[in-house]
């Protein structure tokens, strides 16, 4: 109950209800952008902060690897369950934009967090960056094996310069740039940027859940006449990813704040980096089908339930 007291998920709920009754409430582009940029850039401080005191430990390096093992594994068993009801072509391009990561989900989890009184790590933010591109490659893979099996002849889309457009995106930039700034400024830089990256971001956030609440509820129409498989994955594959990344992060040792939060980033799915690069390396696949299931279905249900019920498992799990 305190998640749905919490004001941002309110907004967030109310964007979804004002899109459903064909409201005309809309945030402009520009400030939406804006607002995405501005809590990228406040997520990188406060974890260039945060290494800043801590500094690089064998933990860290744990948490960072097994961020990218679970970004290699996701996209692979996606891909495997649902090529037995999809085609290729379907299969690579859903797989791809679940074995990646939501930053807005990762950001609001570590909003519940601080609510909760659970300590993170601030190298999260660097692997939740890490995550990103590892299922943008298997899926282009995936794909010009696919087009490679259909029509005999290799058919490859250029895995350098999409690769060169994920690495070097600008949200992705700003955000490690961020941490760098964060790390190299260390307490004075924490002090002076206090009330741009802290004090402004829980109102900052709420405006941005409100874009996306209007957003999530444009994409529910992308769904219709889609197969079920597809609604299936869209609930269960979360908590299955979830499910894996709080057992390896047990078995791991990691403590409760980073295993709450790699099990949101293996639970969440990309509508922005992921989808923006399936456009020209997939282009076989309707965008309605994986924006559908990412936005329309999987962020509502990781803002609204999936957080405080993976934080839950997570502390009866550390609890035992």
């Amino acid at each position: 109950m305190s998640n749905f007291l919490d004001p941002a998920i309110l907004f967030f709920i109310f964007g979804v209800f004002a899109g459903l009754v064909k409201s005309n409430l809309e945030i402009p582009q520009p400030i939406a952008r804006f607002l995405s940029l501005y809590l990228l850039m406040a997520l990188g401080l406060k974890g260039g902060f945060a290494l800043h005191k801590s500094g690089f430990t064998t933990e860290i390096g744990l948490a960072l690897g097994l961020a990218v093992f679970l970004a290699i594994l996701v996209p692979l068993m996606g891909y495997a369950i649902l090529r037995s009801r999809l085609n290729s072509f379907d299969a690579a391009a859903i797989a791809a934009t679940y074995g990646s990561v939501s930053a807005v989900t990762f950001i609001t989890a570590t909003q519940v967090l601080g609510q909760y009184g659970v300590e993170y790590g601030g190298h999260m933010a660097a692997a939740m960056a890490l995550m990103e591109s590892p299922a943008i490659i298997l899926a282009i893979l995936l794909a010009n094996k696919a087009r490679a099996e259909s029509s005999g002849i290799s058919q490859s889309i250029g895995l350098s310069k999409i690769l060169h457009e994920s690495f070097t995106d600008g949200a992705q930039l700003l955000l490690l740039g961020s941490m760098v700034v964060g790390l190299v400024s260390g307490e004075a830089g924490q002090k002076l940027m206090a009330p741009f990256s802290i004090d402004l971001f829980k109102g900052m956030l709420a405006f941005f859940l409100l874009d996306m609440g209007l957003m999530a509820a444009k994409n529910f129409e992308g769904l219709k006449g889609k197969p079920p498989i597809t609604l299936c994955y869209a609930i269960l594959a979360p908590l299955m990813h979830a499910s894996i990344a709080l057992g390896l992060c047990k078995l791991l040792g990691l403590p409760l704040g980073d295993t709450v939060l790699l099990m949101v980033l293996a639970a969440s799915a990309s509508y922005i980096a992921v989808p923006a690069v399936l456009r020209h390396a997939l282009p076989e696949v309707n965008p309605a089908l994986y924006m559908g299931m990412s936005l329309g279905i999987t962020f509502p249900f990781n803002i609204i339930l999936g957080i405080p019920l993976y934080i839950y498992i997570a502390k009866l799990t550390f609890a035992s």
